[in-house]
């Protein structure tokens, strides 16, 4: 039952923010079941909002605390229209010192909203995807994390530039 009844909160804020939302142009998330897999990549696809005027971009993270690093590893692929592919890796803080996750939410549960590009222009018309796989390793190990534990949802974001950004 409580699994249920923290869905459905869940839900009933991102009704609540998205309802509420001028700048977004686009916001999508994916459920992560059971594990991040190492060789799982999460895809979001979208034609571009406007070649003329900028966007800002997020990669949302909902983790709980079951996830027990400090930073997070992601590897982020930009792909346009024509399969010409941006790669980048991308290292965001996640805890406190004390180990205490970051984001905003309530009790165990955190949304971290992570800048991945500012005022971006989309070149070219047409369908973009992006890409996002974790690159999590242990400390002093070269072998990546197989499954990362305590990541429930990834999102990618587009705001509208505006004067007030990045929230």
């Amino acid at each position: 039952m409580g699994l249920n009844l923290n869905k459905f909160l869940w839900s009933i804020l991102a009704l609540t923010a998205i309802s509420c939302d001028d700048n977004r142009l686009y916001d999508e998330y994916k459920m992560i079941e059971d594990g991040w897999h190492k060789d799982s990549i999460v895809t979001f696809g979208f034609k571009e909002p406007d070649p003329v005027q900028p966007a800002n971009l997020f990669i949302n993270v909902v983790a709980n605390n079951d996830y027990k690093y400090n930073n997070l590893y992601l590897i982020v692929s930009l792909e346009d229209p024509t399969g010409f592919t941006k790669v980048d890796t991308l290292e965001y803080g996640m805890a406190y010192p004390d180990g205490k996750l970051m984001g905003e939410g309530f009790s165990d549960v955190k949304q971290n909203k992570l800048w991945y590009k500012e005022s971006f222009n989309f070149p070219k018309k047409g369908l973009h995807k992006v890409h996002i796989q974790h690159a999590m390793r242990e400390q002093g190990k070269i072998k990546g994390v197989e499954k990362l534990e305590g990541i429930s949802k990834i999102g990618f974001r587009m705001e509208a530039v505006t004067t007030s950004n990045p929230k």
